[in-house]
């Protein structure tokens, strides 16, 4: 049986209390600039939990039909976007003040990107949350496939994402970016079944609009968390896997 949103969300919260060890990208006799290295790393983490946490609010006020809940989610994205401005400035600080060189740049490069899909994330947990609030005032829509076991594949897949990023393990990461084609394909059957009901029943047309939108911006985070596991990479093999297919070190 799937594990539930609030499941998987307890999982990812148990799994990041490892990011107050967050380990520097390699020692240094400077331990002013290992501490600046922790401290992005903890930052990069924290704003990705709390984005993650923002997916399983939009769709418990989808699920619950729960308007106040929606709207807390939308108040909250105001977090997001200030983590991403205090992490650009941190980083780029470091960059400018300790000139890192490999491993460092790599990491500090991929924190630059990091949080713009980070951000990006937010802001599709807020347009879940936004569309909830139209879709709570209609009636459900019955339908084989719920956005429910969309949100489940893809807060699955962001879990793996962050633990790889903790645990600098490519080959986790390498293990999100094959299972994005299983959120894509998901997607699309549930697109196409909701098409059908306009269909088949015009009238449900306004019921059908918001749920392609939570569908899109479902698949949309699930296309930023693929960003993230590329950038993971990136940061430890030094190979740009984007555009390729990844293939498994033996």
């Amino acid at each position: 049986m799937n594990a539930s949103i609030s499941e998987i969300g307890t999982l990812i919260n148990r799994s990041l209390t490892v990011v107050l060890a967050f380990p520097a990208m390699i020692a240094h006799t400077d331990k002013e600039f290992d501490q600046e290295l922790r401290t992005l790393g903890d930052r990069l983490v924290k704003m990705a939990e709390r984005a993650s946490e923002q997916i399983a609010c939009a769709m418990k006020a989808l699920g619950d039909k729960n308007d106040d809940i929606a709207r807390d989610v939308i108040k909250a994205d105001v977090a997001i976007d200030r983590d991403e401005t205090e992490i650009d400035e941190l980083a780029m600080q470091i960059l400018a003040t300790r000139q890192p060189v490999a491993t460092d740049l790599r990491f500090i490069t991929m924190a630059l990107k990091f949080v713009v899909d980070v951000e990006r994330i937010g802001d599709l947990a807020v347009g879940i949350a936004k569309r909830a609030l139209e879709l709570n005032r209609l009636p459900h829509l019955e339908s084989r496939i719920e956005p429910t076991k969309l949100a489940q594949l893809v807060q699955k897949n962001l879990h793996i994402a962050l633990d790889s990023f903790v645990r600098r393990d490519a080959e986790q990461a390498a293990e999100v970016i094959r299972g994005d084609a299983e959120i894509d394909r998901l997607n699309a059957n549930f697109f196409a079944e909701l098409i059908a009901h306009v269909a088949t029943d015009p009238a449900t047309v306004t019921r059908v609009l918001p749920m392609t939108s939570v569908c899109r911006a479902l698949e949309r985070i699930g296309d930023h968390v693929k960003n993230l596991a590329e950038e993971v990479i990136f940061m430890v093999r030094a190979t740009d896997v984007r555009h390729r297919p990844v293939i498994p070190s033996n």
